[in-house]
Protein backbone atom coordinates (compact mmCIF):
# COMPACT_ATOMS: atom_id res chain seq x y z
CA UNK A 1 0.00 0.00 0.00
CA UNK A 2 0.88 3.21 -1.04
CA UNK A 3 -0.24 7.12 0.34
CA UNK A 4 -1.20 8.60 -3.63
CA UNK A 5 1.15 11.42 -5.09
CA UNK A 6 -1.91 14.04 -3.65
CA UNK A 7 -0.08 15.00 -0.67
CA UNK A 8 3.28 15.47 -1.67
CA UNK A 9 1.73 17.39 -4.84
CA UNK A 10 -0.03 19.73 -2.24
CA UNK A 11 3.03 20.14 -0.27
CA UNK A 12 4.64 20.97 -3.70
CA UNK A 13 2.16 23.58 -4.67
CA UNK A 14 2.78 25.11 -0.79
CA UNK A 15 6.52 25.29 -1.48
CA UNK A 16 5.94 26.95 -4.90
CA UNK A 17 3.08 29.52 -3.54
CA UNK A 18 5.39 30.50 -1.01
CA UNK A 19 8.42 30.34 -2.75
CA UNK A 20 6.94 32.05 -6.27
CA UNK A 21 4.28 33.95 -4.59
CA UNK A 22 5.47 37.51 -3.94
CA UNK A 23 6.83 37.46 -7.33
CA UNK A 24 4.35 35.52 -9.90
CA UNK A 25 0.82 34.75 -9.58
CA UNK A 26 0.71 31.00 -8.95
CA UNK A 27 -1.87 29.47 -11.21
CA UNK A 28 -2.92 25.90 -12.08
CA UNK A 29 -0.39 26.22 -15.31
CA UNK A 30 2.58 27.72 -13.42
CA UNK A 31 2.32 24.87 -10.72
CA UNK A 32 1.95 22.23 -13.38
CA UNK A 33 5.03 23.14 -15.01
CA UNK A 34 7.05 22.64 -11.23
CA UNK A 35 5.48 19.54 -10.86
CA UNK A 36 5.44 18.33 -14.60
CA UNK A 37 1.45 17.56 -13.71
CA UNK A 38 -1.22 17.92 -15.74
CA UNK A 39 -3.35 21.33 -14.12
CA UNK A 40 -6.34 19.58 -14.38
CA UNK A 41 -4.57 16.86 -11.86
CA UNK A 42 -3.17 20.73 -10.15
CA UNK A 43 -6.89 22.29 -10.05
CA UNK A 44 -8.28 19.41 -8.52
CA UNK A 45 -5.91 19.34 -5.96
CA UNK A 46 -5.92 23.34 -5.65
CA UNK A 47 -9.91 22.90 -5.29
CA UNK A 48 -9.57 20.29 -2.43
CA UNK A 49 -7.16 22.69 -0.40
CA UNK A 50 -9.71 25.01 -0.86
CA UNK A 51 -12.34 23.43 0.57
CA UNK A 52 -10.77 22.68 3.38
CA UNK A 53 -9.67 26.25 3.92
CA UNK A 54 -5.95 26.28 3.58
CA UNK A 55 -5.68 28.07 0.57
CA UNK A 56 -7.34 30.86 -1.47
CA UNK A 57 -7.91 30.33 -5.03
CA UNK A 58 -8.47 33.59 -7.44
CA UNK A 59 -10.51 32.81 -10.35
CA UNK A 60 -9.08 33.35 -13.55
CA UNK A 61 -5.36 33.87 -13.81
CA UNK A 62 -5.23 35.40 -10.25
CA UNK A 63 -3.57 32.54 -8.55
CA UNK A 64 -3.86 30.49 -5.44
CA UNK A 65 -2.39 31.87 -1.52
CA UNK A 66 -1.86 30.44 1.65
CA UNK A 67 -5.53 31.00 3.75
CA UNK A 68 -2.91 30.88 6.76
CA UNK A 69 0.22 31.81 8.67
CA UNK A 70 2.11 28.41 7.52
CA UNK A 71 3.10 27.89 10.91
CA UNK A 72 -0.78 27.07 11.09
CA UNK A 73 -0.53 24.60 8.20
CA UNK A 74 0.76 21.12 9.27
CA UNK A 75 1.24 18.36 7.01
CA UNK A 76 -1.65 16.52 8.68
CA UNK A 77 -4.14 19.20 7.28
CA UNK A 78 -3.07 18.68 4.15
CA UNK A 79 -3.08 14.86 4.21
CA UNK A 80 -6.81 15.29 5.42
CA UNK A 81 -7.38 17.68 2.65
CA UNK A 82 -6.30 15.69 -0.25
CA UNK A 83 -6.52 11.62 0.87
CA UNK A 84 -9.33 9.78 -0.17
CA UNK A 85 -9.22 7.86 3.22
CA UNK A 86 -12.37 6.21 4.00
CA UNK A 87 -14.26 6.53 6.91
CA UNK A 88 -10.76 7.90 7.77
CA UNK A 89 -9.10 4.75 8.01
CA UNK A 90 -5.82 4.06 6.32
CA UNK A 91 -6.20 0.48 5.77
CA UNK A 92 -8.76 -1.45 4.00
CA UNK A 93 -9.31 -4.72 4.64
CA UNK A 94 -10.13 -7.31 2.66
CA UNK A 95 -14.06 -7.52 2.22
CA UNK A 96 -15.22 -11.36 3.13
CA UNK A 97 -12.23 -13.43 5.27
CA UNK A 98 -13.24 -17.14 5.61
CA UNK A 99 -15.77 -17.32 9.01
CA UNK A 100 -14.68 -20.94 8.61
CA UNK A 101 -11.30 -20.51 9.12
CA UNK A 102 -9.75 -19.75 12.95
CA UNK A 103 -7.74 -16.76 11.50
CA UNK A 104 -10.25 -15.36 9.00
CA UNK A 105 -13.13 -14.96 11.58
CA UNK A 106 -10.60 -13.09 14.60
CA UNK A 107 -8.66 -11.45 12.20
CA UNK A 108 -10.22 -7.75 12.62
CA UNK A 109 -9.41 -8.89 16.76
CA UNK A 110 -6.23 -9.86 15.61
CA UNK A 111 -5.37 -6.96 13.49
CA UNK A 112 -7.95 -4.06 14.27
CA UNK A 113 -6.11 -2.54 17.78
CA UNK A 114 -2.72 -2.89 15.70
CA UNK A 115 -3.65 -0.84 12.50
CA UNK A 116 -5.14 2.11 14.69
CA UNK A 117 -1.76 2.27 16.74
CA UNK A 118 -0.07 2.69 13.19
CA UNK A 119 -2.08 5.08 11.86
CA UNK A 120 -2.26 7.28 14.82
CA UNK A 121 1.64 7.18 15.11
CA UNK A 122 1.07 8.53 11.36
CA UNK A 123 -0.85 10.91 12.05
CA UNK A 124 1.01 12.74 15.18
CA UNK A 125 4.06 12.59 13.41
CA UNK A 126 2.47 14.53 10.35
CA UNK A 127 0.93 16.79 13.00
CA UNK A 128 4.04 17.51 14.14
CA UNK A 129 5.49 19.19 10.85
CA UNK A 130 4.18 22.46 9.98
CA UNK A 131 4.80 24.33 6.45
CA UNK A 132 7.17 26.92 8.31
CA UNK A 133 9.25 23.88 8.72
CA UNK A 134 8.91 23.09 4.73
CA UNK A 135 9.86 27.00 4.19
CA UNK A 136 12.69 26.66 6.63
CA UNK A 137 13.93 23.27 4.37
CA UNK A 138 13.22 25.02 1.09
CA UNK A 139 15.09 28.05 1.67
CA UNK A 140 18.01 26.05 2.81
CA UNK A 141 18.28 24.80 -0.99
CA UNK A 142 17.21 27.83 -2.43
CA UNK A 143 20.33 29.69 -1.38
Amino acid sequence: MQISSRFTLAVHIFACIDTFGSEYKVTSEFLASSTNVNPVIIRKILGQLKSAGLINVTRGTGGAAAAKPLKDITFLDIYRAVECVEDKKLFHFHENPNTNCPVGKNIHHILDDKLIRVQDAMERELAAITLEDLKRDTQKFLL
